[in-house]
């Protein structure tokens, strides 16, 4: 039911494409993931997203479990029919949204005991109830419970989180009962070298159907996080996919993928849709600006998204300006389908192996600097 298999290998680095078969279709990687938190890609109707070339979207296990509650998500006959998107979905467990409660979470050896951030009432999760909610849902790619530690963090903290994590796989694993859902395990192990490799060791042993980096892009320096990937990736099983939580800039991009990574997943580019901003081939643009008046070319010259091929920056100027809706909508359009684009344009210099040099062309106009 699930299969990986690399395709194209760079031999100038980690790079390389390949296909992971699901239930509810084959995703080529490396690939990038519109988060949908809440059952939606916001202010995107399925089929919006279908045409930004979305292979495959996250949802979100901790909100999903408070509203609606995975039990009326079952009973719909799981979260494909529930939210209308007969492609692959890849549900997270919860952990990164519990850890980020702060006071209103504690921490035991058993699971998390947190208040909704919606009415606070008192809620606890296990290892084994995270699993089963992501059962419920019904997603193709489910994570194992993890705990996550942030950033700073002393080491004495950050390997206690880490050893958690590593003995809640193991109840995940245990838990697990579903063939037709992959379940990835988690690695941790903060801003330490020594802890990652010792967590990729522990997580790639557990024999996972794919492995997840967490706990990076939480607030550290971006070469930090690189530093942790060199650290972490070449530990990691060849043969199965590797997902790096949580990053989606296009910088983040090329350095995950450069170092093996093959799956990404952000809320940067619809969050700054919503704001306002546009991802375009020679960098951000705030949209709102008045130089945009009467500015009546697309967004990106290098886009052929719907918004691109139909709308002008002078009018998507006016809608932010006015507030309207649709503003939210075709920003969060052109951001996904310019990630999607970026991907694609990845992909074809590893087959060139050309990767390198298209990272510098690309970092030249986009950050202008090489």
């Amino acid at each position: 039911m699930f299969e990986y298999e690399v395709k194209v290998k760079s031999s100038k680095n980690a790079s390389r494409i390949g296909t992971f078969k699901t239930p509810h279709g084959e995703i080529e990687t490396p690939v990038f993931m519109p988060v949908g938190t809440q059952a939606t890609v916001k202010a995107l109707t399925p089929k919006q997203i279908e045409d930004t070339g979305a292979q495959i979207i996250l949802a979100n296990t901790y909100h999903l479990y408070l509203r609606p509650g995975s039990d009326v998500i079952k009973e719909a006959g799981g979260l494909h029919k529930f939210m209308g998107w007969d492609k692959p979905i890849l549900t997270d467990s919860g952990g990164f949204q519990i850890f980020s409660l702060g006071a209103l979470r504690k921490l035991s050896e058993d699971g998390a005991e947190f208040s909704s951030h919606i009415d606070g009432s008192k809620h606890f999760l296990t290892p084994e109830k995270a699993i089963a909610i992501e059962e419920d849902l019904g997603a193709d790619i489910i994570m194992a419970f993890d705990e996550c530690s942030g950033y700073p963090n002393d080491k004495n903290t950050v390997e206690n989180a880490m050893l958690r994590t590593h003995r809640w796989a193991k109840r995940c694993k245990d838990a697990h009962t579903r063939e037709d859902q992959a379940l990835f395990g988690i690695v941790q192990g903060g801003m330490y070298t020594d802890l990652r490799k010792i967590s990729a060791n522990e997580i790639a042993k557990m024999g996972f159907l794919g492995n997840a980096i967490g706990g990076l892009s939480v607030g550290e320096p971006k070469e930090l996080m690189y530093e942790m990937l060199d650290a972490t990736v070449p530990i990691l099983p060849k043969g199965k996919p590797r997902y790096l939580m949580g990053v989606g800039s296009p910088d983040c991009l090329f350095e995950g993928i450069m170092r093996g990574i093959d799956m990404f997943d952000c809320v940067l580019q619809t969050r700054m849709g919503r704001n306002g901003t546009a991802l375009t081939s020679s960098g951000p643009l705030t949209v709102r600006n008045a130089e945009f008046t009467r500015d009546y070319s697309k967004l990106d010259e290098e886009c052929d998204c719907y918004t691109c091929r139909n709308f002008s920056k002078a009018y998507l100027r006016h809608l932010i300006n006015v507030n309207e809706i649709l503003a939210c909508t075709l920003l969060s359009i052109h951001n996904i389908a310019f990630s999607m684009n970026l991907m694609e344009k990845i992909k074809k210099a590893i087959k060139e192996d050309t990767l390198e040099q298209e990272r510098k062309n690309f970092y030249e106009k986009y950050y202008g600097k090489d």
